[in-house]
C-alpha cells in the first residue's frame, strides 16, 4: 500500500489504541466496522484508482488490529472482512456450488446474415412488426473465465465458476483476492440478494510479466493464465496473480434493479464493479454491425483479449418473454470476429477413430502461433475435404487437394479446434502425392465403409474396435452423462487398457470384482490408496440412480445428444416404454431404410441416364412392397412425431437396439440401474404433466413463445394428436388435428382460453 507518505511511521493514534481485551462488544464492533471500511477504501484506492492515501505501515497496522479483534471476538470475522481476502488453502479440491439460475453459453454468429437472422427471430418470437422499436446492447466479448458472485445484504458471500452451467467450482476465497471484485457493494438501492456475473481475465501486459516471472510454468494465452490463476488451491497464489474482472450480467436477484440491460450494467458500475466502457445501445442491424466493426478495429489496442461482440435485447421484459433454450438464451448472440490465420507445414495426417466409428483425419503441423496460441494440430474434417470437394461434389479451395508436405494456411474461428483453410501450391514439394484415405480401420483392421449420403467413413468393428470401446466409455463417464466423481477419462482409459472394464456395465461390478472387502487390488494401483478406492466405489453407488435423459445421452448412440435425450425422455417418460416402442417400430424402421436405398438408387440411375430423378416415387414403391402391421406403423409414427426427433435419429436408435451385441450390453447396464423419469418443469400449474398440441394460427402469441411457456409450466408439447393428448389449443385454420381431437374426445380450447392458463 505504498503511497506518497510510505516512509512515515504508524500514526500515534493507532499505536495508542487500547487493548482489545479492555473493550466491550459494542465498542469493538464499532471499531471493527470503521477499520473494515478504511481497509476496503484503501484497497479500492490502491488497486482501482491508483491513488493510495495511506502508507504500507498504516495499512498493515489496520489489518493487524482487525485480526486481533476477530481473534478476541470471532463472531465479527464475517466472510466479507478484509482479513478473509486470502485465507488458508483448502485441504481438498474445490467444493461444488449449484447455480440457482444456470450459467448458459451464448449462441454464436459469424456474419451479417447471422445477425439479421437473430434480430428477425427475436421479432418473430415476440410478434413485433418491423415498425416497432427494438433496441440491443453491444459489448465486447471478453476472452476470460466466467464467474458468478453472490452478494447478500451487500456482502460478498460466494463465488463460483461456470462449471457445466448447472454446477460450478467454489472459488470464493480466491475471488476475494481480485481487486476488481468488491467485498461490499457500494452505494445504495441494491437488492438484498444479488448475483453478479462477468468475466475474470488478465491483461496482455500482466500476462507477459507473469510468463517472464519465476512461476515454473509458461501459459499459452491470457485466458488460460486467468483460469489457472483463479483455480488455485492456495488463495495466496491467486492473490499474487494480476487478475481483473468485468461485470456484465446477473443471476438470482431478490428484487429487480433495472428495466433495461444498459441500465443494469450502469447500476453494476454504481455498486462498485468495473464495466466495459465500450458497451452501447443499438437500434438497428446496421448500428449493431457498426459497433462490431468499431470494436474489431480497436481490438489490438485494448490491452486484453476479446473474440467478438455480444448483442443482447435491451428491454428486460422482452428478455423474460424470450427465455432460454436448453443451453443458450434466445435474447443474446455472440458475433465472433473473423478467424485468425497463419501459414505452416503439414507434416503428417493421422486418423483417429471416434466412439461412433467415424474415421477423422487430423493434420499434424509444424507448430505455429495463431492468435496467441501455439497450434500443432488441425482438423481436416473428412476425405472429401482433403480431396478439395464439398459434400455435394462442388469444389472447395478451387479444387486443390491437401497433401503431406504442403504449406497450409491454418485458422482458428469461433471454436477451439484449428482448421486448414488453403494451400500454397507454389511451395508444394515435388514428391508430394495425393492422400489415400484408409479403407481399413487403423485400430482394429475392420473394413471402414462409407454409406451413401454420409460424409464420413466408419469402422464396422463396433464393440471389437478398441478405439470405439474406450471412446464410448469416456463418453459414458463424461460430465453430461453419468459424471462419476473420481472416474474421469484418464482413469477409464487405464482401466480399459488393463482389462478391468470393457463396457459400461463393468463399472458397476468393479467393487465386486476388485474390492473383495479389503480393496486389495484397486488400492494397490499406483497413486491409489484405500481412501481413494472407497471414494470411487461410493461415487459409483450414487450413480445407480440416473435420470432417463442422462442414461440415453450416456449410451453414445449416434445423433442422440443432450437435447435429443431430453426430448425422448419427456416423450416416453419411462425406459420400458421407449424400448417397447423401438421394438414395435423396428419392422417399419427397416422398411424405411429399404425405401431410403431405393430413393438413392433412383438418384444414381437418373444421374447416369441424364434424366430427372423421382426419388419420392421410388421410395413410395419400395414401401408399398412391405407388409407392415398397424402396430409397427403407429409406433414408428409416434417415434418420429416426438418433439425434436426426426427419421435419422429414430433410425439410429432403432439400429442400436436391434444390434444384438449392443442391445445385450445395454441390458447388462440397465440391470444395475434405477432409471428415474424426467422431472416436470413446474409442479403447481394446471397443465403440469399434461401433453398439449398447438394447431392453427395463434394471433396473440407466436407458436414458439406458446411452446416455451407451456414447457416452462411443466407440460409436454407434441407435434401430433394421439390418444395421449390431453389438450388441443386451436387457432384459426385448425384442420385435421382438430378433427382427430374431436374423434378422440380430447378437450379443445381457443387462444383466449390458452392465454388465461398461460398467465396464471
Amino acid at each position: 500500500m505504498a503511497g506518497q507518505d510510505e516512509d512515515q511511521a504508524v500514526p500515534a493514534e493507532n499505536a495508542a489504541l487500547p487493548s482489545v481485551s479492555n473493550l466491550d462488544v459494542e465498542a469493538v464492533a464499532a471499531e471493527h466496522a470503521l477499520l473494515s471500511d478504511k481497509v476496503a477504501q484503501a484497497n479500492l484506492a490502491y488497486y482501482q484508482q491508483d491513488a493510495p492515501f495511506i502508507s504500507d505501515a498504516e495499512y498493515d497496522a489496520c489489518k493487524q488490529r482487525l485480526e486481533e479483534i476477530e481473534g478476541r471476538f470471532p463472531e465479527l470475522a464475517h466472510s466479507g472482512s478484509p482479513t478473509a481476502q486470502v485465507g488458508a488453502a483448502p485441504d481438498q479440491r474445490f467444493a461444488k456450488i449449484a447455480h440457482r439460475l444456470p450459467m448458459l453459453s451464448l449462441e454464436n454468429g459469424f456474419s451479417q446474415g447471422d445477425v439479421e437472422s437473430f434480430v428477425q427471430r427475436v421479432r418473430s418470437f415476440l410478434n413485433l412488426p418491423a415498425g416497432v422499436a427494438l433496441e440491443f446492447t453491444a459489448e465486447p466479448k471478453i476472452d476470460g473465465l466466467s464467474l458468478s458472485l453472490r452478494y447478500e445484504g451487500g456482502q460478498l458471500v460466494q463465488a463460483a465458476t461456470r462449471g457445466d452451467g448447472a454446477v460450478g467450482e467454489n472459488v470464493t476465497a480466491n475471488a476475494r483476492t481480485i481487486a476488481d471484485i468488491p467485498q461490499k457493494l457500494a452505494g445504495t438501492g441494491y437488492p438484498d440478494v444479488l448475483e453478479i456475473r462477468g468475466e475474470c481475465y488478465m491483461s496482455h501486459e500482466d500476462f507477459e510479466k507473469l510468463n517472464q516471472s519465476d512461476t515454473g510454468r509458461v501459459f499459452a494465452n491470457p485466458r488460460n493464465a486467468a483460469a489457472g490463476s483463479l483455480r488455485q488451491l492456495d488463495p495466496g497464489v491467486t492473490a499474487a496473480r494480476p487478475l481483473r474482472f468485468f461485470a456484465y450480467a446477473w443471476g438470482e436477484v431478490s428484487a429487480p434493479f433495472a428495466g433495461t440491460q444498459i441500465e443494469a450494467v450502469r447500476r453494476m458500475r454504481d455498486f462498485g464493479f468495473q464495466i466495459n466502457a465500450l458497451t452501447r445501445t443499438c437500434g438497428s442491424v446496421p448500428e449493431m454491425l457498426d459497433a462490431w466493426a468499431e470494436i474489431e478495429q480497436m481490438r489490438a489496442t485494448l490491452g486484453y483479449d476479446i473474440d467478438g461482440v455480444v448483442y443482447k435485447v435491451d428491454d428486460l421484459t422482452y428478455q423474460a418473454r424470450l427465455g432460454m433454450r436448453s443451453t443458450t438464451p434466445r435474447w443474446a448472440l455472440a458475433h465472433k470476429f473473423p478467424a485468425e490465420r497463419a501459414w505452416t507445414r503439414l507434416e503428417a495426417i493421422d486418423i483417429q477413430v471416434g466412439r461412433t466409428g467415424a474415421l477423422s483425419p487430423v493434420a499434424r503441423l509444424h507448430p505455429v502461433t495463431v492468435g496467441g496460441v501455439v497450434v500443432s494440430n488441425a482438423t481436416l474434417h473428412n476425405e472429401d475435404y482433403i480431396a478439395g470437394q464439398g459434400a455435394d461434389g462442388s469444389e472447395i479451395r478451387g479444387g486443390k487437394d491437401i497433401r503431406i508436405g504442403d504449406w497450409v494456411e491454418v485458422y482458428r474461428a469461433g471454436d477451439v479446434i484449428p482448421k486448414v483453410a488453403d494451400i500454397d501450391l507454389s511451395k508444394r514439394p515435388p514428391e508430394a502425392v495425393p492422400y489415400a484415405f484408409p479403407t481399413i480401420c487403423p485400430e482394429c483392421g475392420s473394413p471402414a465403409i462409407r454409406e451413401e449420403g454420409d460424409s464420413v467413413r466408419r469402422c464396422t468393428g463396433g464393440l471389437i474396435c478398441p478405439a470405439q470401446a474406450v471412446e464410448k466409455l469416456r463418453h459414458f463417464v463424461s460430465r453430461a452423462a453419468f459424471d462419476i466423481e473420481g472416474l474421469g477419462a484418464k482413469l477409464v482409459e487405464e482401466l480399459f487398457r488393463d482389462g478391468w472394464i470393457a463396457e459400461p456395465a463393468d463399472i458397476f461390478t468393479l467393487q465386486d470384482r476388485y474390492g473383495h472387502g479389503q480393496l486389495t487390488q484397486l488400492k494397490n494401483r499406483e497413486g491409489w490408496g484405500e481412501k481413494s478406492a472407497t471414494s470411487l466405489f461410493e461415487a459409483i453407488e450414487k450413480r445407480r440412480e440416473i435420470p432417463l435423459a442422462r442414461l440415453l445421452f450416456a449410451l453414445g448412440i449416434r445423433h442422440v445428444g443432450e437435447v435429443a435425450a431430453q426430448d425422448l425422455a419427456r416423450h416416453y417418460r419411462e425406459w420400458d416404454a421407449l424400448v417397447r416402442a423401438l421394438d414395435t417400430a423396428r419392422p417399419a424402421a427397416l422398411a424405411h431404410r429399404i425405401a431410403d436405398d431405393a430413393a438413392q438408387g433412383e438418384r444414381d440411375a437418373a444421374r447416369a441416364e441424364g434424366r430427372r430423378a423421382r426419388p419420392s416415387e421410388a421410395r413410395a414403391a419400395a414401401l408399398s412392397q412391405v407388409d407392415l402391421s398397424a402396430a409397427a406403423i403407429n409406433a414408428w409414427a409416434g417415434l418420429i412425431a416426438a418433439d425434436g426427433i426426426g427419421p435419422g435419429l429414430a433410425m439410429s436408435l432403432s439400429d442400436a437396439f436391434a444390434n444384438q451385441r449392443e442391445r445385450a450390453a445395454i441390458e447388462r447396464l440397465v440391470a444395475h440401474l434405477t432409471i428415474l423419469p424426467p422431472e416436470a418443469r413446474a409442479t403447481n400449474s394446471a397443465i403440469t404433466g399434461k401433453t398439449l398440441v398447438f394447431t392453427g394460427t395463434l394471433e396473440k402469441m407466436t407458436r414458439a413463445e406458446a411452446k416455451a411457456r407451456a414447457e416452462a409450466m411443466g407440460a409436454h408439447v407434441a407435434g401430433s394428436v394421439s390418444a395421449k393428448t390431453d389438450l388441443l389449443i386451436a387457432g384459426p385454420g385448425a384442420g385435421s388435428k382438430a378433427k382427430k381431437a374431436a374423434e378422440l374426445g380430447i378437450k379443445v380450447i381457443d387462444e383466449d382460453e390458452w392465454l388465461t392458463i398461460a398467465q396464471r
